[in-house]
């Protein structure tokens, strides 16, 4: 069992309500999370999703949570004015049965880190470049007990052993050991 401390959690609300379609959250997502940074848009590499109906005047963004590596049992359907969605639709996990929230090259999984980079961001940019403010950001403080999961960490290695190979991945991780010693 881990120890209790003191943490700030950030999370994005969605105003469905306000959201008229426009994608630029998925558009500065993407540039964000370029290699390098803003050298190029793909928003299947977005770590927020826009759900459309245009002809029915809907638009939901969802953006990335948690991985899991088997898929969920819940198949429930919901009908908003009139059309039928699919729960996995509104979903925010990336997991084996679908192809959301994956980096479409080496299908390792996508989760919002709220834009957190050196010098730190004042707010994601998808809440940023939200031209009618539907994402609203909000930070609380809570006390949450820290614990590494050991499955978080075998799901990160095992994809990557998958894309460079089990021995680039050794070589990599004694490189960084050593480094971290001296």
């Amino acid at each position: 069992m881990g120890e209790k401390k003191k943490k700030i959690v950030k999370s994005i609300t969605i105003d469905v309500e306000k959201c008229n379609g426009c994608r630029a959250c998925e558009m500065i997502c993407s540039a964000f999370h370029a290699t390098p940074q803003y050298s190029s848009n793909n928003p299947a590499r977005s770590r927020i999703r826009l759900i459309r109906d245009p002809l029915r005047d809907i638009y939901l963004p969802v953006y990335a949570g948690e991985y899991t590596p088997a898929e969920c049992m819940g198949r429930d359907k919901y009908v908003i004015d009139g059309k039928e969605y699919d729960e996995c639709g509104f979903c925010r996990a990336s997991c084996p049965s679908r192809d959301a929230f994956k980096e479409p090259d080496s299908k390792l999984p996508l989760k919002c880190d709220m834009c957190e980079d050196d010098p730190p961001q004042e707010k994601p940019l998808c809440v940023q470049w939200c031209l009618n403010d539907a994402l609203i950001y909000e930070e609380r403080e809570e006390e949450v007990e820290e614990d590494v999961k050991v499955e978080d960490v075998e799901v990160g290695l095992e994809s990557m052993i998958d894309k460079y190979g089990l021995e680039k991945v050794m070589d990599t991780i004694s490189r960084m050991a050593a480094a971290k010693r001296s």
